[in-house]
């Protein structure tokens, strides 16, 4: 395994981003070098590693999105297919496009997710009622993470 030296200000920085954008976890790669700077509970916690044999799958192991607890398991949870900032309305101050008790149709725009300078359609995956709306307009959202239940 290769050593070298942890760029301390490149931590902070990176740290200062989770806090900015709510994130949890952010990492940085370049060439054989690679720092990853996750927040948890009370304080952040800060590792870096250089790539070694395995590596990959130990970090596949190691990224399964946090799930939030009991929705997770609910059977019309929506959960969040990338990284990025959600949205309620097609604009600001505009009406959202559900809310709790409204009735959906399969494939029905829910929310928007922001991603890239990019409005992803986050639509109704089944036809059903509206049961619990778990982010707010302009929120940080992470992959896997519930937005809302259908029932």
């Amino acid at each position: 395994m290769a050593t070298f030296d942890i760029d301390g200000d490149l931590v902070r920085k990176l740290a200062g981003l989770l806090d900015e954008t709510g994130l949890t976890e952010i990492e940085f790669a370049e060439g054989e070098k690679r720092i990853r700077v996750t927040k948890g509970g009370t304080a952040p916690a800060f590792y870096a590693q250089a790539p070694a044999a395995g590596a990959a799958s130990a970090a596949a192991a190691t990224t399964s999105p946090p799930a939030a607890l009991g929705v997770s398991s609910h059977p019309g949870a929506l959960t969040s297919p990338m990284v990025g900032t959600a949205y309620v309305s097609s604009e600001p101050g505009g009406p959202p496009f559900v809310r709790v008790g409204d009735t959906v149709k399969a494939g029905q725009t829910v929310l928007i997710i922001e991603a890239m300078k990019v409005m992803n359609p986050i639509k109704a995956p089944k036809a059903g009622t509206i049961a619990q709306v778990l982010v707010g307009d302009a929120q940080p959202v992470e992959f896997g993470e519930v937005l809302l239940t259908i029932e």
